[in-house]
């Protein structure tokens, strides 16, 4: 039923001149034409656009959307978890691309009762990074750049998948931050990324997509790899210099990665993805050791 009801608004589309693209909450986007005027409501909303080549087309976005340099130009309208509507509305945006899990969703309600279109933009695996370009690209009527960006990305991505291939797998705690002890389950992208390489997310299983664990439950676990983020007031993998006990301590394996290149689902993330890889292939490296 879901396909001949997809089916049925492509043709619609078609007819009338429209585009209709599928999110990542699996609903449907339709804009009768080419959208003008964007609000991007998370960073790395902001370097899909621009990939796509419609960064000209961010009217509005939130704090910390500062990569490429053109995104610092762009006026703010909040943060990932409280904008202005005020302001929103004073944009008069014809799309806004969303991140459910850094948006308030009394605010993302507002919105949609005032009937923005929105297109909701949380890439659970790296091929949906691509995905998402295209859709950024017909959205925005830049169908061109956005596949040659998309293209490229899935070159990239299938080269680390050949060349990580069948390597020894290699157990790992990805630490986003230390106070308190966050991390991330297996159905987060950061975790696709580590499968890419080899990793093995030790914290895979747990329920909740960004938990907090204990320094024991990490001992207990023993990892062999442990990543942190360079990230200004946080102590990153230090914390576990002390735990000589730790085999990622024993071994040499604490290591400090670009959150900016992991932690944000956009097109950088492949370039994370290939660090995490080189990383995890020095963790076994430091087996012969």
């Amino acid at each position: 039923m879901k396909k001949l009801i997809f089916a049925a608004l492509l043709v619609s589309a078609q007819v009338h001149g429209a585009v209709t693209v599928i999110d990542d909450d699996g609903k449907a986007v339709t804009l009768q034409k080419p959208a003008q005027r964007v609000i991007a409501m998370a960073p790395h909303v902001t370097e899909l656009i621009f990939a796509a080549g419609a960064g000209s087309k961010i009217v509005g976005a939130v704090n910390y959307s500062d990569y490429p340099e053109a995104a610092n130009s762009i006026p703010r309208i909040g943060d990932n978890r409280e904008i202005d509507i005020e302001r929103v509305v004073a944009m008069k945006p014809d799309l806004i691309v969303i991140w459910r899990h850094g948006s308030s969703e009394r605010q993302l309600e507002q919105l949609r009762k005032l009937g923005y279109p929105m297109f909701h933009s949380t890439p659970k695996n790296l091929d949906r990074i691509a995905d998402n370009l295209v859709s950024m690209g017909k959205l925005m009527g830049t169908e061109t750049a956005a596949e040659a960006a998309a293209d490229a990305l899935r070159r990239k991505l299938a080269a680390l998948r050949a060349q990580y291939a069948n390597r020894p797998p290699v157990r790992t705690f990805y630490q986003v931050w230390d106070k308190p002890l966050y991390t991330l389950n297996g159905a987060h992208i950061v975790s696709d990324a580590l499968k890419v390489c080899g990793g093995v997310n030790i914290f895979a299983n747990l329920k909740v997509t960004a938990p907090v664990v204990s320094i024991e439950a990490v001992l207990q676990e023993d990892p062999e790899a442990v990543f942190g983020t360079a990230e200004k007031n946080y102590g990153g993998v230090n914390l576990w210099r002390p735990y000589t006990q730790l085999q990622a301590t024993r071994q040499g394996n604490l290591f400090t990665v670009d959150g900016n290149l992991l932690n944000r689902a956009g097109p950088r993330m492949i370039e994370g993805t290939a660090m995490l890889c080189e990383k995890l292939e020095q963790a076994r490296q430091h087996r012969k050791n």
